[in-house]
């Protein structure tokens, strides 16, 4: 169970990995891309209203997603470029725009998915699989749950709000495993 976890967590990171994806990369690439996951997920302020994925190919460090706030862009930035092997770091997150829509609109549909009976087990641990990312009214479900059934019932819990458009990004554990095969 715990791996399946960590799965989804490094899913959250992962999810652009196609430099991995399209070659064959070193095993100290791997490496340092499981320090870069550990320190993006070990930051206090990465939450469920955030994401970040990575890229790694001869010690240079994309990153790319969106948080909400400048502060966590530039911290996260600051933590990846202190680990060891990495030459540079290429700091491409968006910082989401200050919105009281997009706000309530997070926590509306936090509370629905999370308060569900089907993913309140995902809501007691520390990094829960499912991330909401609202950026102008435009809802963006990101990350990893255990099956289809409730990749659907996610997003039909995300489109029952006054969100503009809402794009299901999740993956099932057996996508996220396959992609993993590849790396």
């Amino acid at each position: 169970m715990f791996a399946k976890y960590a799965v989804a967590a490094l899913m959250l990171v992962a999810v652009s990995a196609p430099a991995f994806a399209q070659q064959d990369a070193p095993k100290e690439n791997l490496q340092v891309f499981r320090e870069v996951q550990r320190e993006v997920l070990r930051y206090p302020h990465f939450t469920i209203f955030d994401s970040v994925n990575a890229q790694i190919e001869d010690g240079v460090v994309v990153l790319t997603g969106k948080v909400t706030m400048p502060y966590k862009k530039s911290e996260i930035t600051k933590r990846v470029s202190r680990l060891t092997g990495i030459t540079e770091v290429q700091d491409k997150i968006e910082v989401l725009p200050v919105s009281q829509f997009d706000d309530q609109l997070r926590y509306q549909i936090a509370r629905a998915i999370y308060g569900n009976p089907m993913f309140v087990n995902y809501a007691t641990m520390v990094n829960p699989p499912i991330h909401i990312i609202v950026d102008r009214g435009r809802v963006t479900l990101e990350g990893v749950v255990n099956s289809n059934v409730e990749r659907m019932l996610a997003r039909s819990i995300a489109t029952s709000f006054l969100a503009f458009d809402v794009t299901n990004a999740l993956k099932t554990d057996q996508e996220a495993k396959e992609q993993l095969e590849k790396l």
